[in-house]
Formats: structure tokens, C-alpha cells, sequence
């Protein structure tokens, strides 16, 4: 029972769900079916109307819509083009009017405002271009317009009235500068420039024409007025001011001024009261975020700055180190001046070559000093030589009292009384050495002075200018070194006085710069104090210049010597009456010229060296004498006699060509100490004895090789005498025997 009650329940079931359930879902999806079906049918009939209707027309559309769009771009530049000149039509209308107005800074942006509707038509198509061309042509046109009546109002503010420019540059000429600055349009009592003048300086600058105009008033500013006050002591400005006619600034000159250079504290008051009567008429002008002010001290303040320190402050730097602290006055108004400058806006930054300049007085004193030393230096070598001062033992340079060290004096107290106990008895001469008695230029005496005052001032400076000074100290002597041999060069050939000026000249700068560095090293700043000042590395070069230069006149003096005793036909056959005379002549014309250089030296060599050089000329003369009569093979009585004449003629006279002192009874004592300085004397007197000897007073001078004979001749040169002056006989080959 129980299995069928189930089946029965899961039949209904079924049956439920078949006929309750899906049916009307069935039914439902049929009715769907029907409406996709419908559905389906009209979309066949508007695809089929789109594929008959709408795609035959659409390339029709597409070109249309191009078309219009086209049109539509075309008629947006027409119309943006229209604006344009709409603009510009505008622009130019009411620049006329302002221009009329004199409204200029107005007619110049009106201007602008046109310029920039011609920049936007720029991208028109080339059809336009013509049109766009005569646009630039009427803007360039109206432009021109505008600056000439700029340049007009600006001629009539600002009135420069100068000299003919066929005029010579000169203070005449500059008197006749004047600069009028008009108070049109200016409110009584008004100390800024006038509004019409504002106005044009805005339009110009509007125009980008304002810093050419400008940089034209600035070249002449500083061509006729600001330099002219630079370089000129007794020119000044005056400043005159009228209500009709403006204020007017005007070159004037101070009859009582006599000065040769303007002093900076002249030169700034004179400039500030140009530049401030500049800022209040005519500078004190906003243009941008500028100044007019700064813009025209930008153009003029190098040029006018170096102006001054050419003409001005180079002239005012002290010649002398004790004048340097006054200069903090000239510092401190230069300071002034830019500062005022700056308060006027014409200086812009804290750094100006100006104020440098003035800072750094002590470099620039030390060049200053310096070129003016070398320059005074180089004159001094470059003059005559033969002006000369005469030099004696205690002669003394005049040097300045320094004040010691303190360490220095300290240690001299110190050792004081060791330097009395340990005090040698045996003292050197007071005249150790010191310069023997002699004649030096005058120029070379005032040229060591030059030196010394270099090195004084010097001490006591600044490092920087102490090396300067002292180094230029040294290229003091050193200049000496290399001009005067040059300079002089064919007179120190040419006349012998001059050469032994020239020794003395070098043998005193010697002997003075072995102890200058000394004197001063310690007194300068270091390095100098630690033993860089000395000049005693320079000693032997002037020794040996001097003694190079002595040394060259004399070979010309022996080349002078031999050349005349050339004449004397080698001395031999005197008994011919020419040959005689010429022989005679050639000894006369030997010991007039050593008597003549005795005289040209006398009193300027020292008497050391006039000895020495004139013994050695002395000696060259009788040595080629003795050479050539050595040589004669055979002399005659006669000649002998002859010989015997010449040579006694040197020996009286040869002796009286030594006359170094002026005072003749004071020369006796070097004539008489001839064979000292004459090599050859002795011999030369033997050889004389010779000529008049007889054979047996030969052979008693040479006794045995132990006589004075043997002392001056050797035994050949002895026989050789003898067979020229002996006819060959038993005598003589006697007296032959007996020289060995």
C-alpha cells in the first residue's frame, strides 16, 4: 500500500511540473520567438534601406561637411585678419592724437600696440603680402615720425652749445662749452626733471632709441666737460639757474690758479657738481627698474674713472715714503666720492678700480718711485763723463743715520768691555781700505746717492714697495753695467782720460757695494733682512768691467807705440842721415806720447795704477828697442854711436813721463822708482853701457856670469853684441871665450 501511495505521489509531481511548470514557459518562448522573428524582419528592411538610401548618399555628406568646415576656417582668419587691422586702425588713430597731445609716452605704446597687430598678421598666406608690407611700410613711417619729434623735444630740453670742430682742442676752446637744461613745462620750485622731458626720455626708451641717444650725451659729456675738468687745474663749472631759461652748466677758468695738476679733492668736488645738477634736471628717471642715472654712469664711469687716475690720482701718489700717510686724506675723499655716486645711482657695486687704485698707494708709490729712480739713473749714465770729482782716502759716502736694532745694541753693550780687554795693539793704517786718491765722474758720485736714497726709503715701508726699491737698487748698478760700456763705447777707445774715469768709475761702485747691503739689511723687512740685501755678488763683474775697459786703452796705447817706433827702419845703418832722422823721430814722437797720456792721467788715476800702466807702456817701447837692436848683425862705430844717442835719450826722459801728482816736487819720487814699474829698465840701461863699451868693459860687466851684464843678457845674446859691434880679431875672439 505503501509503495503505491509513493509512486502515485512522484506521478502527480511529474505531472505538475510538465503542464503547471513548463508549458507556460514554453508558451512564453514561442511568443519570443515570434517577436525575434519580427524583429528580425525589420532590420532586413532598414538594412536593406540603408544599403539602397543612406549609402548611395554618404560620399555626398562627407564632402560637404570639408567644404564647410573649410569655409568656416577661412571666414575665422578673415575675421581674425579684420581684428587685426581693426586693431591696428585703432592703434594708429589714437597714436596721432597722443602724438598731436604730445602725449608721447601714450603715442609711443599706441605705436607698440600697432607693432604687435603687423606681428600677428605675420601667418597671413602670400596673397596677403602686399597688404602686410604696406602695414610695416606706414608703422616704419610713423616710427620715424615719433623719434624725429623725440629728437626734437629732446634738442629743446637738453641744449649743448660747443666750439667749431675746425677749433684745436685746447682750455680756449673748452670755454666755450655750455649745457642748457630747459624747465619747460616744470612746476615752480620743482627740484626734479620736468614732465615733458620725463615723457620723452619714457617714449624713448618705449622706442629702444633711449640708450643710443644717451650714449651720444655721454660721449660728449665726458669729451667736453667731465675730462677737460680732469685735466685741466683752472678750469671749473658754474652753475646758473633761470626760471625762463633753465638751468645752464657752464666752463669757466680761475685766472689764479698756477698749479700744473688738478688734486683729487678739485677734481671729485668739480664732478659731483656736474653729475648732481645732471641727476636733478635731467637723470633722476625711472626707465624699467633703472634709472637714467645708472644707465649713463654705466656708459661713462670706466672711461672717466681711468681719466682720473691717469691724470689725477697717478700725479698725486707722494715721491717720498714720509708723504704716505698724508695720502689716507686722498683715500677717504675717494671713498666719498663713490659713495655719493652710488647715492646718486650713477656707481653700481662696492669694487671700483678707482678706489683700488687709491688703496694700493703703496705699490703704486714704490713704481712710481722706482720709474722715476731708473729714468733719473739712465739720464745720469747717458751723460758726459769727463765732468769729475776728486776722491781722496777719507772720502766716506754720506750714509743716513738708521736707528739700530734693538737686539743690536744691546749686544754692542754687552761686549763692550770684551772688545777693550781683547783690543790688539797692532792696529791696521787708518787708510785700510779705503779708495786711493783719484777722479771719478761726477754723475757716477750723484748716481750712488740716487742709490742710498733709494734704500732709505726703503726702510721703514712696506714689504711689497722694500722689494721693489731694493731690486730696483740693484738694477740701478746693474743697468750701469750694461749702458755704459755701450753708450760710451767709441769714446773709451778714442780718448784714454775717459777710460781711466771709467776704471775709477767701477773700482768706486766696487768697492761702495761690498758694505751697502750691510749697512742696510738690517733695517729692511724680511726676506731682505735675512740676508737677500746685498749687492756683493755684483763686485767682481764691475772689477773686472773696469779693469776691462783700462786694459783696452791700453793696447791701443801699445798699438800706437809700435806703430811709431815701426818708422825707425829697425834701427839699423844710422850712420845714413835719414834712416837717423827717422829713428830720432820715432823716440821723440814715443816719448812725447807718453809724456802726453802722463799729463791725461795725472791726478785721475790712482798713482798705483798710473805707475803701473805707464811703466808698462814704458816697458813695451824699450823692449821692442832692445828686440830690434838685439837683431842688428852689424853695427858700426858709428851706429853704435847713434844707438848709444837714441837710447840715452830715452833713459833721460823716459823717467819724466811719470808725473801722477799736480804738484811737480812731489813726482820725484816715482820718477826715481822707474826700474819698479819698468820691467826692462835695468836691461835697457845695460844694453846702453854696451853700445859704448870696449871689449874688455864687457868682459868685466859679465865677470864670470856673475855680473850685472849676465844678470839682464844671457852669454849668446852677449856674444851676439859683441860680433855686431866688434870687427873679428884676436881681441874679440878673446873676449868670445870668455863669456860663457
Amino acid at each position: 500500500m505503501s509503495v503505491n501511495v509513493i509512486v502515485y505521489e512522484e506521478v502527480c509531481d511529474m505531472i505538475n511540473k510538465r503542464y503547471t511548470d513548463f508549458l507556460p514557459s514554453l508558451q512564453g518562448s514561442e511568443e519570443l520567438m515570434v517577436q525575434v522573428d519580427e524583429v528580425s524582419k525589420e532590420m532586413d528592411v532598414l538594412k536593406n534601406c540603408i544599403e539602397t538610401e543612406v549609402q548611395q548618399n554618404i560620399h555626398v555628406a562627407v564632402a560637404e561637411y570639408a567644404k564647410l568646415k573649410q569655409q568656416l576656417e577661412k571666414n575665422t582668419i578673415i575675421i581674425t585678419m579684420l581684428g587685426h587691422l581693426k586693431e591696428f586702425h585703432n592703434a594708429m588713430e589714437e597714436f596721432n592724437k597722443a602724438l598731436v597731445d604730445k602725449k608721447y609716452v601714450d603715442a609711443a605704446n599706441q605705436l607698440e600696440r600697432a607693432r604687435a597687430s603687423v606681428d600677428s598678421l605675420k601667418g597671413w598666406k602670400t596673397s596677403q603680402l602686399p597688404l602686410l608690407s604696406a602695414l610695416r611700410s606706414e608703422l616704419t613711417v610713423q616710427r620715424e615720425n615719433l623719434i624725429y619729434h623725440l629728437g626734437d623735444e629732446w634738442k629743446g630740453l637738453v641744449i649743448w652749445r660747443l666750439p667749431s670742430s675746425k677749433e684745436p682742442a685746447g682750455l680756449k676752446s673748452f670755454l666755450k662749452v655750455e649745457l642748457n637744461l630747459s624747465h619747460a613745462s616744470s612746476k615752480d620750485g620743482e627740484t626734479t626733471p620736468p614732465p615733458l622731458l620725463r615723457c620723452v626720455l619714457q617714449a624713448l626708451a618705449i622706442q629702444g632709441d633711449l640708450q643710443h641717444k644717451i650714449k651720444l650725451f655721454s660721449q660728449v659729456l665726458l669729451k667736453t666737460m667731465l675730462k677737460p675738468l680732469v685735466m685741466y687745474p683752472s678750469l671749473c663749472v658754474r652753475v646758473t639757474e633761470q626760471q625762463s631759461e633753465g638751468t645752464t652748466l657752464a666752463l669757466h677758468c680761475l685766472e689764479e690758479s698756477t698749479e700744473e695738476r688738478s688734486t683729487p679733492s678739485q677734481v671729485y668736488s668739480k664732478l659731483l657738481l656736474v653729475l648732481k645738477t645732471l641727476h636733478t634736471h635731467l637723470l633722476d628717471v625711472s626707465i624699467g627698474d633703472k634709472k637714467l642715472s645708472a644707465i649713463l654712469g654705466e656708459l661713462i664711469w670706466e672711461e672717466i674713472s681711468q681719466c682720473i687716475i691717469h691724470e689725477c690720482l697717478l700725479y698725486s701718489i707722494p715721491t717720498n715714503s714720509s708723504q704716505l700717510e698724508k695720502y689716507n686724506t686722498v683715500i677717504k675723499e675717494t671713498e666719498e666720492f663713490e659713495k655719493s655716486l652710488k647715492e646718486l645711482e650713477f656707481l653700481q657695486g662696492d669694487s671700483t678700480d678707482l678706489l683700488k687704485y687709491a688703496r694700493d698707494v703703496n705699490c703704486h708709490f714704490a713704481s712710481k718711485k722706482c720709474k722715476d729712480v731708473i729714468v733719473a739713473a739712465r739720464k745720469l749714465m747717458t751723460s758726459k763723463m769727463h765732468n769729475t770729482v776728486k776722491i781722496t782716502p777719507d772720502y766716506k759716502l754720506r750714509l743716513p743715520k738708521l736707528p739700530a736694532p734693538g737686539s743690536e745694541v744691546k749686544v754692542k753693550q754687552e761686549t763692550t768691555k770684551e772688545e777693550l780687554i781683547m783690543e790688539n795693539t797692532k792696529q791696521l793704517s787708518a787708510w785700510s781700505l779705503c779708495l786711493p786718491a783719484c777722479r771719478i765722474s761726477e754723475s757716477v758720485q750723484q748716481l750712488m746717492e740716487l742709490a742710498l736714497n733709494t734704500l732709505c726709503e726703503a726702510v721703514g715701508s712696506s714689504t711689497q714697495c722694500a722689494l721693489q726699491l731694493f731690486f730696483t737698487v740693484r738694477n740701478i748698478f746693474q743697468l750701469f753695467y750694461d749702458v755704459v760700456p755701450t753708450y760710451h763705447k767709441e769714446n773709451l777707445l778714442k780718448f784714454p782720460h775717459l777710460a781711466a774715469i771709467q776704471h775709477n768709475n767701477c773700482m768706486y761702485l766696487a768697492h761702495h757695494l761690498l758694505t751697502l747691503g750691510h749697512h742696510f739689511r738690517a733695517h729692511l723687512p724680511q726676506p731682505l733682512s735675512e740676508g737677500v740685501a746685498t749687492f756683493v755678488d755684483m763686485v767682481p763683474g764691475f772689477r773686472k768691467l773696469g779693469a776691462q775697459c783700462f786694459l783696452a786703452q791700453m793696447n791701443v796705447q801699445r798699438a800706437e807705440l809700435l806703430e811709431r817706433l815701426s818708422t825707425a827702419h829697425n834701427f839699423c845703418n844710422l850712420d845714413d842721415e835719414d834712416n837717423y832722422i827717422a829713428a830720432s823721430k820715432a823716440v821723440r814722437q814715443v816719448i812725447h806720447q807718453l809724456k802726453q797720456l802722463g799729463t791725461v792721467w795725472q791726478d785721475v788715476l790712482p798713482v798705483s795704477i798710473y805707475c803701473k800702466a805707464m811703466g808698462n807702456l814704458l816697458n813695451t817701447a824699450i823692449t821692442e828697442v832692445i828686440a830690434k837692436i838685439m837683431m842688428l848683425e852689424d853695427i858700426s862705430s858709428e851706429d853704435g854711436e847713434h844707438l848709444h844717442t837714441l837710447c840715452q835719450t830715452i833713459i833721460e826722459e823716459g823717467p819724466l813721463v811719470f808725473i801722477p801728482l799736480a804738484e811737480e816736487n812731489k813726482n820725484k819720487k816715482y820718477q826715481e822708482e822707474v826700474p819698479l814699474y819698468v820691467k826692462k829698465w835695468s836691461t835697457f840701461k845695460e844694453l846702453v853701457i854696451v853700445l859704448r863699451a870696449n871689449l874688455q868693459e864687457i868682459v868685466d860687466r859679465w865677470a864670470d856670469g856673475k855680473g850685472p851684464l849676465a844678470v839682464e843678457f844671457s852669454s849668446s845674446e852677449v856674444k851676439n853684441l859683441i860680433r855686431a859691434l866688434f870687427q873679428n880679431t884676436e881681441r874679440r875672439a878673446v873676449a868670445l871665450t870668455k863669456i860663457k
